[in-house]
């Protein structure tokens, strides 16, 4: 069997936002106001300050304007609450990112539920989570709705295929199990507690690996043919996927760097030019 071929996610990603700050301008025109993205960060953890100043940089490039809330990370919940209430009521900010992880003495659930729903373009609310679970509109989660855009480009369609999610996370393992279910996909989760889930994996026509753990999926448990995501991402470039026996079983496969990672960003920009639109009365962009 031939190797896989690579999801390009960098490619993919980079005609997203250039279409994205296409609508961008249009909207800025019509109406006199550039999409704006507020992000909030606690504490300053190397990893996400570099996440942030990223996100911050692809706004640039998209015509999406960004607002950035630094906080100290002795912030408290009710002070992040309060931060981000405020952020919701502020008829010039159009989505808002936290960026996350926000520190063990902070209930990161209480700060993500202060998010307007119709802010939320990043899909970490309730609200969001139960417009992906019953097909209903809203924002998707964003590692999530690029994993789907890029089974989308390459022509997968998950419809009858059996799929399975490696992680059970609130914001990437469980919408995208709901968002392959949503597409007719037989969807089984596995997780910390799964028994034997090389037995699980080899069953899978698609794999969604999103666990954290390095190399967790081996080549020699995938099933020659199927779809390998790796939404992992781990020290070195390192993804939860063993990406070369992977490689020499699946069909597709996506890349760690250059694969899910860059869909993630897209989705959300794309997102907050959508939220700015519905806010600003425009119906098409």
């Amino acid at each position: 069997m031939s190797q896989a071929r690579l999801m390009d996610g960098t490619a993919l990603a980079r005609r997203i936002i250039e279409e994205t700050g296409e609508r961008a301008a249009v909207l800025t025109e019509r109406t006199g106001k550039a999409p704006c993205l507020a992000t909030v960060l606690v504490g300053e953890d190397p990893a996400s300050v570099t996440y942030v100043r990223m996100k911050q940089n692809r706004c640039r490039k998209a015509g999406i304007t960004s607002r950035h809330v630094a906080l100290p990370a002795a912030t408290t919940t009710a002070e992040l609450v309060a931060t981000i209430e405020a952020l919701s009521a502020d008829p010039g900010v159009h989505g808002i990112l936290l960026q996350h992880p926000v520190g063990d003495h902070i209930d990161e659930r209480a700060a993500f539920e202060a998010i307007a729903p119709g802010k939320d373009v990043d899909g970490v609310t309730f609200a969001s989570f139960a417009g992906m679970s019953f097909g209903l509109p809203g924002f998707v989660s964003c590692t999530p709705g690029g994993i789907m855009r890029l089974l989308d480009a390459y022509g997968v369609d998950p419809a009858g295929k059996r799929a399975v999610v490696v992680g059970r996370s609130a914001i990437l393992g469980k919408p995208v199990g709901m968002l392959l279910l949503a597409r007719d996909a037989t969807v089984t989760y596995c997780h910390s507690r799964t028994r034997d889930l090389s037995a699980a994996v080899r069953e899978a026509d698609i794999v969604v690996a999103a666990v954290g753990r390095p190399r967790l999926i081996r080549g020699q448990d995938v099933k020659p043919g199927a779809v390998v995501i790796d939404a992992g991402y781990n020290a070195g470039n390192v993804g939860d996927v063993d990406f070369d026996s992977a490689v020499e079983r699946a069909s597709l496969i996506t890349p760690v760097p250059g694969g899910v990672g860059p869909m993630t960003i897209a989705t959300l920009l794309e997102q907050t030019v959508a939220a700015a639109a519905r806010q600003l009365g425009v119906s098409e962009v």
